[in-house]
């Protein structure tokens, strides 16, 4: 047994030696390659002074082109740019995609060691940023990591100083999924805890008040423009007629006017009536409505490729977009994954599908910004994932570029292969007059933004404006307005020094403000029981670990748990609505209910003091059972049978 047991152990040995020899040679190989692309950038952009003024030499030929000049005309400048980029650099303008960074602000070109799973990673799965940036001539990317606003704004000043040293200096464009909210998903928003911390869309769309979501939308442009961001990768002007979809929490809920008006605000409030240099771009998503997925299965998956419209409801989904995003002028727009089935010529992802991008998109709504594809519909993921190419299956990735750029899409999300855009024009099959068009689109949101007169930030100022006071105060305001009470028997608000048993708060300790913490229900006067909605649990694929599908009904073990607790005592219970949850035995056993879509702890317990009061109107319906949940359309709001509460409903103190 000690023989088989010393040879095992020489072999996992051996196997780790192996192993780390063969990490140690790629990691040389790959330091070589980055080494080698970041020496064929040139040097810094000079300056160059004429009549006293300063300007940026971006192409480093020692004269003022137009494209430089911040007093010429945008489109001057446009088509100056034009003019002087290769088909290459076209192209890769055309790409805007995940890019990594290490905590001191560098980005990610060699693999890192990391506790951090997430961040191992994407440093694994990502190419590296000198590849990006030198070798695929890439200029715009979204970033994933949520640090601190300085390291932030390191990174942007480190990644536009490479920028610069390209051939004609052309800057980068930051972007970001939301980060205000208080849940983590990599694939829809990015938890940044050093940001002012504000309820969901859904929170935002129960406020019913469209100067706060505006102030809100400011708020995130002065955060974002701070640590360099300058592309909003929302707001999400979706509806939620579907109850069981997994990004309902990202939208304004189900009433396509309310909807409308959330939006609109919101795009104001990030770009202002027009967008310049002090302003966000908003890409407003997903066009022409990504909410009525059947049976509620989200497109990012498979088995959720399919948009479905029994209810003959299509245009519905549209109001949002006519009466909120066109009107507020948002920069770009974003279609969804999904099929729709049988709305057009052929049933095909939106951005693949040349009736809605062409024909509904540009021609009828003459929309002339930026269309942004979806994230990684050309090419299959590096863990294992197909690419999202719902309809196009069948086509290899050039064609699939084709037939996206042939259906009016500017470019490309996720994707790091403009290599066959410039394929597709040296071999005839897409016209370079053609690249040009959308090309011209996104700079000149780039002008606009001016990122070509300076795009670097001031890192301190960065840490001072980040999260400062007055706005994570306006995000407490926001939390507690969009907070909606259900239910209450003359429990709210309690009395102050009520004695309190917690389940479920992160920072219980917050009750003794106001009351007194217990530590055992039979010693409390009353039971605060907070809860989050039911969800399937799924791990197929890596995403789906994030996004909340599935059921709404707690299963009777979790029911169990919750009911056995809140009956001991008068009970208040509170829960966190991602999606409409099924409440119907939890309201009946409960004193008092509360629905919330982002409120902190020390929030939550203001209000039940009655310090602050909940205001917020339900942004959707409640159902009263699965078995209504799935009677229902998924392109009609407000038709679930007899819900326990309505769209709109909530009360007050």
């Amino acid at each position: 047994m000690k023989k088989i047991l010393k040879i095992t152990g020489i072999v996992v040995a051996s196997a780790i030696v192996i192993l780390a020899i063969i990490a140690t040679v790629a990691y040389i190989n790959i330091s070589k390659k980055v080494k080698a692309s970041y020496s064929k950038l040139g040097s810094e952009a000079p300056s160059l002074v004429i009549d006293g003024k300063s300007f940026r030499d971006l192409n480093k030929n020692n004269k003022l082109d137009v494209y430089e000049n911040p007093d010429a005309e945008l489109d001057e400048r446009v088509s100056d740019l034009l003019k002087q980029m290769t088909v290459e650099e076209k192209a890769g303008t055309m790409f805007v995609s995940m890019i990594g960074m290490k905590e001191n602000g560098e980005p990610f070109d060699v693999p890192v060691l990391s506790t951090d799973p997430f961040k191992l990673i994407m440093s694994l799965i990502l190419p590296p940023a000198s590849e990006m940036l030198v070798e695929k001539k890439m200029n715009s990317f979204n970033i994933i990591n949520s640090y601190e606003a300085g390291v932030l704004a390191q990174f942007n000043n480190n990644i536009q100083k490479l920028a610069e040293r390209s051939r004609l200096g052309i800057p980068v464009t930051i972007a970001t999924d939301p980060r205000h909210g208080t849940r983590n998903n990599p694939g829809a928003a990015i938890f940044t805890p050093s940001f002012s911390q504000w309820p969901t869309s859904l929170g935002l769309a129960a406020t019913r008040d469209t100067q706060l979501v505006r102030e809100f939308g400011d708020i995130v442009r002065q955060e974002y423009r701070a640590v360099g961001i300058t592309v909003a990768l929302h707001p999400t002007a979706d509806l939620a007629t579907e109850p069981r979809w997994g990004r309902t929490n990202g939208t304004f809920g189900e009433d396509a006017n309310l909807s409308a008006m959330m939006t609109k605000a919101y795009v104001l409030g990030c770009q202002g009536d027009s967008l310049n240099k002090s302003g966000i771009a908003c890409m407003t998503k997903h066009f022409s409505g990504g909410g009525p997925q059947l049976k509620g299965e989200d497109a990012h998956f498979p088995y959720g490729r399919e948009q479905v419209y029994p209810g003959n409801n299509f245009d519905y989904h549209l109001i949002p977009f006519l009466e909120g995003a066109f009107p507020a002028k948002t920069a770009q727009i974003m279609p969804y994954y999904g099929i729709p089935m049988d709305q057009t010529d052929e049933n095909v992802g939106f951005a693949f599908n040349k009736a809605i991008i062409i024909g509904l998109l540009r021609d009828s709504l003459k929309f002339d910004g930026v269309v942004c594809t979806d994230w990684n519909i050309i090419s299959d993921g590096n863990l294992g994932e197909d690419a999202r190419a719902w309809g196009v299956e069948h086509l290899t990735p050039i064609k699939r570029v084709k037939k996206v750029i042939d259906a009016g899409c500017d470019q490309f999300g996720g994707e790091f292969v403009p290599e066959l855009v410039v394929e597709l024009v040296k071999t005839g099959q897409v016209s370079e007059a053609r690249i040009d068009e959308s090309v011209r689109r996104i700079l000149l949101d780039k002008f606009r933004l001016g990122l070509f007169d300076d795009p670097y930030v001031d890192k301190q100022k960065a840490t001072e404006a980040v999260g400062n006071f007055l706005f994570r105060e306006k995000g407490r305001i926001a939390q507690a307005k969009s907070t909606v009470l259900l239910k209450n028997e003359a429990i709210l608000p309690l009395k102050k020094g009520t004695k309190v048993y917690v389940e479920g708060m992160l920072e219980s300790t917050e009750i003794n403000k106001f009351g007194k913490l217990v530590d055992n229900p039979e010693d409390a006067d009353v039971i605060l029981k907070r809860i989050r909605t039911p969800y399937d649990e799924r791990t197929d694929y890596f995403l789906e670990r994030f996004f909340h599908q599935g059921r709404l009904y707690f299963t009777e073990e979790e029911k169990a748990d919750i009911i056995n607790t809140i009956v001991k005592k008068p009970s208040i219970v509170v829960i966190n609505l991602e999606r409409p949850a099924i409440l119907t035995e939890i309201n009946d056993k409960c004193s008092a209910l509360m629905a919330e879509f982002g409120t902190s702890d020390e929030v939550l317990s203001e209000i039940i003091f009655g310090y602050k009061e909940p205001e917020g109107k339900m942004p959707f319906e409640l159902p009263s059972s699965q078995e209504a949940v799935e009677k229902q359309l998924e392109d009609i709001p407000y038709d679930s049978e007899k819900p326990l509460y309505s769209f709109g409903y909530g009360l007050m103190y």
